[in-house]
């Protein structure tokens, strides 16, 4: 049966701002939709969600929750529900371009002599510093040594040599494979089967049931924040009880090289030794809004459901929860957790309250949940920025995508290498990442509304809630924002 276009006045690629113009083509035809073909097709929520678990649902989380109590935990779900909208809206970009919706951007007035400067720089300042490497480091210290680091004593020249070992380790990992998406969905997948399995049984066992319902009232009762409310503490949770920035700009370019829609004809980043990769595209696809492919479109975005509200969301509210619960049940309110002890101190905890062979065994599963993100922040970083690049300039496209990805890559170790030797602990650093995200969420939300109201045809434009999801996302993140320039300088 023909293809018959249906009416519309929109011109595929005709408005295609600051960049060139895109190649137009069928958008591709998916797996038939099935619970099967979803596990088959899913995937880069499950890199996005082992990049989420390590710092809002492991550190911040517990900290707030066993500080101020449970009833703050309503902002996790604001924020998750808020981000949800945020990341499926750069999904949407991505599926009908091909490109990562930072590209998108790039299009958008006055183009990448703006764009990419801001993007590459805030992006840096999130997440070049490798608060986790050193978290990381914290846990493998303490199942060692059978203590928690002492950051008064020496061990901090000993949590730095470790920290430089889980750098290398990731680094080795991410230039190994033939695609590092698919290096990385792998892994996340691994190390999320092993973090949930951990947490959902120790919480099963351990935690009364009065403790799982004052939790989930925490999550569903919105009340006033405590007088006394660290506002850097604030900013730092709303952002990580989701991703937090450039992590969730970066499911966009995750969905591009997994293949999604038009990213089948994008190709993506490969592993530097990896000579048999597609190479990368530095212009998208888009299709013409016709009736087959509208279909295909609808399949496509039911699939993105899944991946996004299904896995992300939905696994980032089970891991916030799970932490907080354990958290909450075990340790005193009282206590005043340091940077040093974030990432080990429910591991001390539960060796003292339930069995002493649970210290190693909750060790063991924090290294997984901060390693997990780690990787995802430094692979998220590094193909956000190789991106911008690629798309913004031709000259560096004189070299392959993947040597671009490895230069980079290799920069921000070498990086991070400084940083953490000048850095304080694992929580200060970290902070640095809640400061960064609130802006970048807050204006990106608004850049991706405009760029999906203009260069997307009207049959497959957002929907009047998730434009005002993204205006939300945009005024929530943006006034947690103001709350700590204002605290910041009336601190100075």
């Amino acid at each position: 049966m023909a293809d018959d276009p249906l009416p519309s006045t929109d011109d595929p690629g005709a408005d295609h701002g600051y960049l060139p113009r895109w190649d137009v083509a069928d958008l591709p035809e998916p797996l038939p939709f099935s619970p099967g073909n979803i596990i088959r097709t899913i995937g880069p929520g499950a890199i996005l969600l082992a990049g989420s678990i390590g710092g809002g649902e492991w550190i911040v989380g517990p900290m707030v929750a066993v500080k101020y109590g449970s009833g703050i935990l309503w902002i996790a779900t604001v924020g998750i529900l808020l981000q949800t909208i945020f990341n499926l809206e750069s999904v949407r970009y991505a599926l009908y371009t091909g490109e990562p919706v930072l590209t998108g951007i790039m299009r958008l007035s006055p183009g990448p002599k703006l764009w990419a400067w801001f993007y590459i720089f805030v992006g840096v300042a999130q997440l070049a510093t490798p608060a986790l490497a050193l978290g990381c480091a914290n846990v493998i210290f303490a199942s060692y040594m059978g203590r928690l680091p002492d950051d008064q004593g020496g061990d901090a020249m000993h949590l730095l040599w470790v920290s430089y070992g889980v750098l290398a380790a990731i680094v080795i990992l991410l230039l190994s494979g033939k695609s590092i998406e698919r290096v990385l969905e792998r892994l996340s997948w691994i190390m999320i089967v092993l973090i949930f399995g951990f947490l959902i049984v120790v919480n099963v066992i351990f935690v009364p049931w009065s403790g799982w319902v004052e939790t989930m009232k925490g999550f569903v009762t919105p009340s006033a924040l405590p007088e006394n409310m660290d506002i850097m503490l604030l900013a730092l949770f709303a952002a990580t009880a989701g991703s937090g920035g450039i992590g969730n700009l970066a499911i966009s370019n995750w969905v591009r090289d997994k293949g999604f829609g038009m990213g089948k004809y994008s190709g993506g980043f490969g592993g530097v030794l990896a000579e048999d990769h597609v190479e990368l595209s530095p212009t998208g696809h888009v299709f013409p809004a016709t009736r087959e492919n509208l279909r295909r479109w609808g399949l496509w975005w039911k699939y993105s459901l899944f991946d996004q509200a299904g896995l992300w969301a939905i696994g980032c509210f089970v891991g916030m929860f799970l932490n907080v619960n354990l958290a909450t049940s075990l340790v005193p309110h009282d206590v005043e957790l340091t940077g040093y002890e974030a990432g080990a101190f429910q591991a001390q905890y539960m060796a003292e309250k339930l069995w002493s062979g649970f210290w190693v065994l909750c060790l063991l599963n924090g290294f997984w949940v901060l390693f997990s993100t780690q990787i995802g922040n430094m692979d998220g970083l590094t193909r956000t920025i190789a991106d911008i690049c690629w798309a913004s300039w031709p000259k560096v496209r004189e070299k392959k995508a993947s040597q671009l990805y490895a230069v980079l890559l290799l920069s921000f170790a070498l990086w991070g290498i400084v940083a953490l030797a000048i850095g304080e602990n694992a929580l200060s650093l970290f902070k640095i990442l809640g400061v960064v995200a609130g802006p970048i969420l807050a204006v990106a939300a608004i850049q991706i509304l405009r760029v999906n109201t203009r260069f997307l045809p009207q049959e497959l434009r957002p929907s009047v809630w998730r434009r005002a999801g993204l205006i939300a996302c945009a005024l929530f993140y943006g006034a947690v924002s103001l709350m700590l320039a204002y605290d910041f300088f009336q601190k100075l």
